[in-house]
């Protein structure tokens, strides 16, 4: 159940940031936007998945809560927040992304 709803936690993610990058890029922004997040997702956990089963080597058993899926899972959050943070949430304003300041010296 906590798989569940940290999987939720990754579609609202990758829903807001397709809706970000659509409204500033495009539908192609959004696509890429959405690609990124999958990326990032599949790679931190194939990396977080051995580091929760060498902190809980036990087989799940069924009717268990707390599994080292859940563990890796968990894990996974803590990088990805800082990613997502870094690439969708800063500087909403695209002349702040950009690098340029709000005085135009030209």
């Amino acid at each position: 159940m906590i798989d569940l709803l940290i999987y939720h936690i990754h579609v609202v993610g990758a829903i807001y940031a397709f809706t970000a990058r659509w409204q500033r890029d495009g539908l192609k922004g959004g696509f890429l936007a959405v690609a990124t997040c999958a990326l990032v997702f599949t790679i931190l956990w194939a990396m977080t998945g051995p580091i929760a089963r060498i902190i809980m080597p036990a087989p799940a058993r069924p009717g268990d809560l707390f599994t080292s899926d859940t563990l890796s899972l968990a894990l996974l959050l803590i990088p990805e927040t800082v990613f997502f943070r870094a690439f969708f949430l800063r500087a909403s304003d695209p002349a702040q992304r950009d690098g340029r300041g709000l005085a135009d010296p030209a």
